[in-house]
């Protein structure tokens, strides 16, 4: 007899036992009863009914998810692979568990669609120059379409952008000519920079030539009035001579 009631008491004791629950601060518990929803559970020691209650546990931190690579053809007509990952935060932890099987799965998927939506509708110029704005339009379509699911979008980045060898080839020809241009431009303008320096000095030098040359005439035409003239001097030596006597 006591060896039942110690199996009927160890039976109730597992009973309790499995219906305690710890819930984590980084995690709701979402509570069905008899199949219904009837709450959530927040952090902490948390107890359910075993058998007529379960508990499902959602992780509310912010999530990161790789979109793998996604072969495009851009708007004009050039194939990429592009891939992307996508950070997201449940706000709604009932809507994540009861709107869908897999919110994870769902968000993975969508992101992708949208990815090949959103880089098939643009040039690959754009592509490669514009990304932040292209992460922000994918970011929105994704948003909006995960918000029923209780999901929050925060950010997505496009990570890489493949492109065929023979673009790539042509892209290095083409940024190799645009060097050789602006080196050539460099030049040119450093060869007119000097051609306008020597233009110069040789302006400077004419002037400083034709200065000079004046400075010599005015000398020569000051000097040519300074000289006394015969009669001047025939003049003052006469009177010399007088005033000795």
């Amino acid at each position: 007899m006591e060896a039942f009631v110690i199996i009927i008491l160890s039976f109730i004791g597992l009973y309790v036992l499995s219906g305690i629950k710890i819930v984590n601060q980084y995690q709701r518990g979402v509570v069905l009863t008899l199949g219904r929803f009837t709450g959530v559970r927040e952090p902490g020691l948390r107890v359910v009914i075993p058998g007529l209650q379960t508990m499902m546990l959602v992780d509310i931190r912010s999530t990161p998810i790789d979109v793998p690579k996604q072969e495009v053809i851009t708007k004009d007509n050039v194939t990429v692979g592009v891939d992307a990952v996508v950070y997201f935060r449940v706000i709604n932890a009932p809507k994540a568990v009861l709107e869908t099987t897999n919110y994870i799965y769902a968000t993975s998927q969508f992101a992708q669609a949208a990815l090949r939506d959103v880089t098939g509708n643009v040039d690959m110029d754009d592509l490669l120059a514009k990304r932040e704005e292209i992460s922000q339009q994918i970011k929105e379509i994704v948003d909006a379409e995960t918000d029923k699911w209780g999901i929050d979008v925060e950010n997505v980045k496009i990570q890489n952008i493949e492109l065929p060898g023979d673009m790539k080839r042509a892209m290095a020809k083409q940024a190799e000519a645009e060097r050789e241009r602006r080196a050539n431009i460099i030049n040119a303008d450093g060869e007119k920079a000097a051609a306008e320096t020597l233009a110069q000095a040789a302006e400077i030098l004419a002037n400083s030539r034709r200065y000079q040359s004046t400075n010599i005439e005015h000398l020569r035409a000051n000097l040519y009035r300074a000289k006394p003239k015969d009669d001047d001097v025939i003049s003052y030596r006469t009177h010399r001579r007088n005033s000795w006597r």
